[in-house]
């Protein structure tokens, strides 16, 4: 478990499923709960059971044993009693008791513009319903934490009632007062002044809830732990209606890599891009790669003199071991790319260079004049791999010569491809029909290489990426497809460039298929 010391609370299932298109079923949250547990989180807020239906299905299946967590634990999320309303008789707040969850977060209104003009009270109403949800929640043996909505806008306008409703919680039995800057407009600068000043007046532990509205939540949330904060909240991925909110990943990297807080149980560090990535997958949206930390790119260098650098020592250009987050350094090759690019990407291949400076020299050079044609190597690890071997030995990586294709285009978007090849002494040809050119060639190639080659019978395409781009002058264009192709164990992708987009595709599958019996 987490110590209590410092709280990490992620509410990706709550605040984070504001995101527009994301869209949570019960089992994915579930989903979801279980992999943040592994990240080590100390609460996970799951919902608003009695608000929503869906929530109030997730906690009664997490409570009833569909989710045993081993690091966090289970929050509610809900209001504080109505205006006018007993909280003995406010359904809501029975809710939140029958979602049998043991810590409840009560979000509350502190600032006197909300207070009158959203919820229509009176400054005193509103702190009597803090204390009596609160004290009524304690009562039955509820942990309680209260969202304090507005704070920073609301202390702009009075700097004393939100100190004044923490108090009021906390005299209640509340156990953390979160300052939320629900509207996003703050920056580190701001938060670290108000979170100072009230630290200094108010009597209870004090949270942080941001926005990104200013780009700046994750930057406000470890200004406000600077300022004595110790309970931080995020969302994976950043997840979050309008701009998101602080990512809970980046938020963990600074504080256990940059502020040394030990906020997160042992081995759980490592596993912080695996876990990014699988609730991407969940949430059926693209992972961000440059996401800081996490991110595919976060780590990956394209500069020659960046590479040279590292070649000698990595933390040169890195600012941790990307080992730590358990991601990894990736070396870009480009126009850009010099020799030690090209050795270091080569060794990342499992190729080693270091005796070969002619096979560097060719490569450079080659690069160097394919990209200024539109080639681009930087998502095309295979071919890259490939460009390299034939360099060392084109023999290796010819299983098969192509003497000639053709295709032709029908109606209804069908096609039919014919191909012949040199199989050693062999002659080949195939025909087939496929749903469109592309098809009808991948069809047409595997069929001529079924019987010498039947492992390809595993190989399928997964994605096909068409991009075109400006000539030299502008009035000329090439066209640069990209492949994507999956033996269903590993997955490779291969670029092909050409002014015609059949070519280009052509030369993209020719690899792919290369590849694949490597």
């Amino acid at each position: 478990m987490q110590t209590d010391a410092f709280h990490v609370f992620d509410t990706t299932l709550r605040d984070g499923a504001q995101r527009e298109g994301i869209t949570y079923s019960v089992a994915d949250k579930l989903a979801v709960a279980r992999l943040l547990d592994q990240l080590g989180v100390g609460f996970i807020e799951g919902g608003w059971p009695g608000a929503m239906p869906k929530d109030t299905d997730f906690f009664a299946r997490a409570a009833d044993g569909e989710l045993a967590l081993k690091n966090a634990v289970l929050v509610a999320f809900g209001a504080t009693r109505k205006a006018g309303v007993r909280v003995e008789d406010d359904a809501q707040v029975q809710a939140l008791l029958d979602s049998r969850a043991s810590v409840i977060t009560l979000v509350a209104k502190s600032s006197v513009w909300h207070v009158e003009q959203a919820l229509r009270t009176t400054r005193e109403e509103n702190l009597a319903m803090v204390r009596d949800t609160v004290a009524f929640l304690v009562a039955e043996g509820r942990r309680v934490f209260v969202d304090c909505e507005h704070f920073f806008d609301g202390y702009a306008l009075d700097r004393d009632y939100g100190v004044r409703l923490l108090d009021v919680a906390a005299a209640a039995g509340a156990d953390v007062g979160v300052l939320c800057d629900t509207n996003g407009g703050m920056l580190p600068m701001g938060v670290h002044d108000v979170v100072t000043d009230v630290a200094s007046r108010a009597g209870i532990r004090l949270g942080i809830h941001t926005q990104d509205d200013t780009g700046c939540a994750v930057a406000n949330t470890l200004a406000a732990v600077d300022a004595g904060a110790t309970h931080a909240q995020g969302t994976a991925n950043g997840y979050g209606e309008r701009a998101g909110n602080a990512n809970i990943f980046s938020v963990i990297g600074g504080l256990v890599l940059k502020m040394g807080r030990d906020v997160l149980p042992d081995g759980c560090l490592a596993e912080m891009q695996r876990i990014s990535h699988a609730i991407a997958e969940i949430a059926n949206l693209a992972q961000d790669t440059h996401a800081p930390y996490v991110g595919a790119a976060a780590f990956a260098h394209k500069a020659g003199l960046h590479a040279s650098a590292i070649k000698v020592a990595p933390l040169m250009y890195n600012h941790l071991d990307p080992e730590v987050v358990g991601n990894r350094q990736r070396i870009l090759v480009t126009e850009m790319a010099g020799r030690a690019s090209v050795e270091l990407k080569a060794r990342e291949l499992g190729i080693e260079l270091a005796d070969r400076p002619d096979v560097v020299s060719a490569v450079v050079e080659i690069v160097k004049e394919r990209e200024a044609a539109g080639w681009s190597y930087e998502s095309a690890d295979a071919s890259f791999e490939l460009l390299i071997r034939d360099q060392l030995d084109p023999d290796a990586v010819a299983p098969f010569t192509v003497e000639s294709y053709r295709v032709i285009s029908e109606d209804e978007g069908s096609a039919e491809a014919r191909v012949k090849l040199a199989v050693g002494e062999r002659k080949v040809i195939a025909i087939r029909e496929g749903n469109g050119p592309v098809n009808a060639l991948d069809r047409a190639l595997r069929r001529a290489l079924r019987r010498d080659y039947p492992q390809l019978r595993g190989l399928q395409l997964t994605d096909y990426k068409v991009r075109i781009m400006p000539g030299a002058q502008g009035t000329e264009a090439v066209t640069r497809v990209l492949i994507e192709t999956t033996n269903g164990e590993r997955e490779w992708t291969t670029v092909g460039v050409h002014a015609s987009v059949i070519e280009a595709s052509w030369l993209a599958l020719h690899d792919a298929v290369r590849y694949g019996l490597l």
